[in-house]
């Protein structure tokens, strides 16, 4: 039982995340700044899709206790957003040419 909150509340969220990491990170080195903040706006609604989906299997078809599992999943889901948030924004600054960078004050 314990694995099951295990995998549904701290692997699927971060397993979500993680593949979203990847994409982004790839826009961002390969098609640049502007491409990827189009991506995470787009991101923003498969990631909510997907906690809705996950929120459903966990409750109702494995028949977790929403009160244990539901903080869990959005615990871990929200950890590892702010998580790819940061290594976004890191890709995103090496990603900045330097006209731009010396542009700034």
């Amino acid at each position: 039982m314990i694995a099951e909150y295990f995998l549904m509340g701290v692997i699927a969220p971060s397993f979500l995340n993680l593949m979203h990491l990847v994409l982004n990170i790839y826009i961002v080195v390969a098609r640049g700044n502007l491409l990827s903040l189009g991506f995470t706006g787009i991101s923003f609604i498969t990631k909510t899709i997907g906690m809705i989906f996950f929120t459903w299997l966990g409750v109702s078809v494995m028949e977790l206790d929403f009160r244990i599992y539901v903080p869990i999943l959005t615990f871990f889901w929200f950890f590892s957003h702010l998580c790819e948030a940061f290594v976004i924004q890191h890709y995103m600054e090496q990603n900045v040419p330097d006209w731009i960078k010396r542009l700034q004050l």
